[in-house]
């Protein structure tokens, strides 16, 4: 009646074996660190690890083991003080060549990292760091969405020999006169064809004139795609700073989440998160009057009208040879004849095509290469922040076509710091919208020492308590109670670690209570097999009637449990989102080691009892 066949126990020893071996790279601590990486992406030199030693003992740091992975340098510094010390002595000794990150150098053993085991990531509120909640700016997006097809629609007119008399952007809106009606029937039925996610439709002012807009849809579908794309972009420019084990993740329908563990020099982080910064090459236009068109306001046919860095005005054809978004890779140097700073670019295929093409047929004309960035500027207005957009576009620099060249080429006219910052971003990638940090936090590496010191005790105090009280209360299946509840903390430890889950406090808070909720099944089966014995049965039939009668009550209330833990993390934030992982696992160990382990003890020492009497419970 009350015996497990052998598969059974050997599952469970199979179980807590795997559960014990992917849970011990937690009790070897993660090393403070410094992490120095190439500006350009570059491998590090062998030789960089005697030049960073030599620099940390000029400033009175003692170094540790060094390491050089995937082109990192990663050397170990003795505690988070020195950490932060030997950061800013390094910043300044290697200069804007070097990226340095604060980073954790694991000490795992290499066995053991070998076969996939590694401690769990601690989140931002046990490590310390900074927090940003960026929000996204999506009027700007639709903005320029109507700014691209007030260049894109007329150029396709044009392609396919459609006449108009003029095209042009009308708040949210874009407008196309025709000079006839059989120039305007054939593009209406070229545009309606071709740009099928737009709303094509007459003016009610003019017979002859087309009002495009962006249907609902379509707008919906840009916002959500400005988003998702800043998340890539930011995960990008994340990793380029040299971070370890950040978090940018999407929050609501236009904000965005960026955890940076272990930062707490926030200056470089929200400089280069928040930029926008990229780059258009364009055809200066030819036998035309710049001056002339500033006074008037008004810019020719086919070009447009912006002003170099020292003020001056001047024309731009409008078609885009190739921009920042089209770049596959960009770095910083200096231009070996002129000795100034210079971004060097790498074009992609359709790009650097259309480059060399370019080139080919206009050898001798100068071209322009036009800067841009968007910025979110804020002012006070009765206490209160006003955000206002604004677009900065200049020429940095203007050079003639001296010969044909598509791939790759250099860009001049940019301070030091400015090519150093560009070619981050570029590499990086464009935000298709510009972000505003809306809330900011930092939490001290110390204070991330007291939180884990305190969520550390809070797990022990529970867990002790508990056991006393199984212990006192339930006798021998207190104890059975108790190896199940240690158990069921290991696996949860083991779950977190094999699926390099981020513990939190809020997280810790859920292991805490996953152990009460693990004693709360152990406590329905034991009442149930005293009620069982009360009632006259035998200890045997007892044991079997309260596991089996127990098992509904366990499941409802664990099932309904679970769905709210599932219900938090679908809907929840960071902090939430952690507190729901751990009690979610918590929920399904718990379930395993209450009901299938605890009776498996119990059968082992009360199963193969043939004349029973009496149960310690």
């Amino acid at each position: 009646m009350n015996r497990y066949p052998l598969w059974k126990y050997l599952l469970l020893l199979v179980v807590l074996g795997l559960g014990a071996l992917y849970a011990l790279p937690n009790i070897f601590p993660e090393q403070p660190a410094i992490q120095i990486s190439r500006d350009d992406g570059s491998s590090v030199a062998a030789g960089l690890t005697e030049r960073v030693r030599s620099e940390l003992s000029a400033a009175g740091i003692e170094s540790g083991d060094a390491s050089i992975n995937e082109g990192k340098l990663l050397i170990r510094v003795g505690s988070s003080e020195a950490q932060l010390r030997a950061a800013d002595a390094l910043k300044q000794a290697l200069g804007n060549d070097y990226i340095v990150a604060l980073n954790l150098a694991p000490t795992t053993p290499d066995w053991l990292r070998s076969l996939g085991a590694k401690p769990m990531n601690l989140g931002l509120d046990l490590r310390g760091g900074v927090h940003f909640l960026l929000e996204v700016d999506m009027a700007t997006v639709i903005e320029e969405t109507y700014d691209r097809y007030a260049r894109d629609l007329p150029r396709y007119l044009r392609d396919n020999d459609i006449r108009y008399s003029r095209a042009f952007r009308d708040d949210q809106q874009v407008k196309i006169r025709f000079p006839t009606q059989s120039a305007f029937d054939a593009g209406q039925d070229a545009l309606n064809s071709e740009f099928s996610e737009l709303d094509v439709r007459v003016s009610e002012d003019e017979s002859t004139t087309l009002v495009v807009t962006l249907s609902e849809e379509e707008s919906e579908r840009i916002r959500d795609f400005a988003l998702e794309q800043n998340l890539t972009t930011l995960r990008n420019r994340v990793n380029e700073i040299g971070v370890a084990e950040p978090l940018v993740q999407r929050q609501g329908q236009d904000r965005i989440v960026v955890e940076l563990p272990g930062v707490q020099d926030t200056a470089q982080a929200k400089r280069l998160l928040g930029k926008t910064a990229t780059l258009e090459y364009r055809l200066v236009a030819r036998g035309e009057d710049p001056r002339a068109a500033e006074q008037s306001g008004v810019a020719p046919p086919g070009t447009e009208l912006h002003q170099r860095r020292s003020g001056e005005p001047i024309l731009l054809d409008e078609d885009v040879i190739a921009s920042g978004d089209q770049l596959v890779d960009a770095s910083s140097g200096f231009d070996q004849q002129s000795n100034q700073p210079a971004v060097f670019v790498t074009l992609n295929g359709a790009a650097a095509e259309r480059m060399f093409n370019t080139t080919q047929e206009h050898v001798g004309d100068p071209m322009a290469v036009l800067f841009i960035e968007n910025k979110i500027e804020t002012r006070y207005v009765d206490g209160e922040p006003v955000y206002e957009r604004k677009k900065i576009e200049e020429v940095i620099s203007v050079a003639t076509i001296r010969g044909v060249f598509g791939k790759r080429f250099q860009t001049t006219g940019l301070s030091s710091n400015e090519a150093h910052d560009l070619a981050l971003l570029l590499r990086a990638g464009a935000l298709a919208a510009p972000v505003q940090i809306v809330e900011e936090r930092t939490v001290g590496p110390s204070l991330g020492k007291d939180n884990i010191a305190q969520g550390r005790n809070a797990v022990i105090i529970g867990f002790l308590l508990v056991v006393v009280f199984m212990l006192v209360y339930y006798r021998a299946f207190g104890v059975f109670a108790n190896a199940a509840l240690f158990t069921n903390v290991l696996l949860i430890v083991a779950l977190l670690s094999l699926l390099q889950a981020t513990l939190t406090l809020p997280g810790i808070a859920g292991i805490v209570l996953t152990v009460g909720m693990a004693v709360d099944a152990n406590v329905l089966i034991f009442e149930r097999i005293r009620e069982e014995l009360d009632s006259g049965s035998a200890p045997q039939s007892a044991i079997a009637s309260g596991y089996d009668k127990a098992l509904s009550s366990i499941a409802d209330a664990n099932v309904t449990t679970l769905i709210a833990a599932v219900v938090l993390f679908g809907f929840g934030t960071g902090p939430i989102k952690g507190f729901a992982v751990t009690l979610s696992l918590g929920i399904l160990t718990s379930m395993f080691t209450a009901i299938i382990g605890t009776r498996a003890l119990a059968n082992l020492v009360y199963g193969r009892r043939q004349r029973l009497q009496s149960v310690s419970v």
